[in-house]
């Protein structure tokens, strides 16, 4: 688990439209994440741009505007991001374990040069605020919670490919936000093994929970499960991620850890399991729901003091 998110959410008042009336860009708009990030900021009034590449979104919302980009292409991403306040930058060049361990280098260059483009189209638009959805492999095998400021460059040896690409993808972020005499705001989050509807269950490039729940609805015998059994999780469902999201850019103004204008913080779930009774993976529940898992979240500066509070 990570000292990222802990506290209150809010599902109501003030902080349950905090864009609304902004134009909002998710890049990845056909995505897991940006499919539900979508969702939720039509119903926060927010005015939604997304992107689309190869795939139609999992369940178009006919109150968002959807733009078919390539992002490698830089006027590609000068368009999306035309007019934008907000950017969301949840497009990647994605898969499972199987992937990582056998074509690891198929993360390499797409994400570096579509996250490079997309900064640089919108710093050039005048964007408020961009945020990046970075991963938590970026952090040291550990059997300890850890702090947003525990990276040593130092990672899981499967993960090293696709940890260097998004922690260079951060300090890209870092750059725009604090190395350049016009900074743009820049805001980092680290998520755990993100689930819930609309998910990845493709055989070839599902993350641990779809990719158990297939085996599961299959019926094999026995199930394959990777690891040696030992393995401790981080799961955090997808609706807790999104809020956490629309809270960090909504709220997060300065940076007391590493720059002014740039945030980076870890959202991690979990002890290891979901469920005693063994319901919940067939159910995608949510933790919330869970009475025998207690989950906290937290955003702490370098003085270990909380800047967002919430729990799921």
């Amino acid at each position: 688990m990570g000292l990222g998110l802990y506290g209150l959410f809010y599902f109501g008042g003030k902080e349950s439209m905090m864009l609304a009336g902004n134009n909002v860009l998710v890049i990845g708009g056909a995505g897991f994440i940006g499919s539900n990030l979508v969702n939720r900021l039509v119903v926060d009034s927010a005015r939604v741009r997304a992107t689309l590449h190869e795939r139609a979104p999992y369940a178009r919302n006919a109150r968002a505007e959807y733009v078919r980009c390539d992002l490698l292409q830089p006027e590609d991403c000068a368009r999306a991001c035309t007019d934008m306040d907000y950017v969301f930058l949840c497009a990647a060049n994605t898969s499972g374990a199987a992937v990582m361990e056998t074509t690891p280098l198929v993360h390499l260059t797409p994400n570096v040069i579509m996250n490079a483009r997309m900064l640089e189209a919108a710093y050039a638009a005048g964007v408020c605020k961009t945020l990046f959805i970075s991963t938590n492999t970026v952090y040291p095998v550990s059997d300890q919670p850890v702090r947003e400021t525990d990276v040593t460059n130092e990672f899981f040896e499967k993960y090293f490919i696709v940890a260097w690409m998004k922690r260079f993808s951060e300090i890209m972020c870092e750059m725009y936000a604090s190395k350049i005499k016009k900074p743009m705001q820049t805001v980092v989050v680290r998520p755990a093994n993100v689930y819930g509807p609309m998910d990845d269950f493709a055989r070839e490039t599902s993350h641990v929970l779809p990719a158990l729940i297939r085996r599961v609805v299959e019926r094999h015998d026995p199930i394959t499960v990777w690891g040696d059994g030992r393995d401790v999780k981080d799961f955090i469902y997808v609706d807790d991620l999104v809020q956490g999201l629309l809270l960090a850019m909504h709220r997060i103004m300065v940076y007391r850890q590493f720059t002014r204008n740039q945030t980076i913080a870890s959202f991690l779930a979990g002890l290891g399991y979901m469920e005693k009774r063994g319901k919940g993976i067939l159910k995608m529940m949510r933790l919330s729901e869970l009475n025998d898992l207690k989950c906290h979240f937290s955003l702490t500066d370098d003085k270990g003091e909380f800047v967002v509070r919430f729990t799921p």
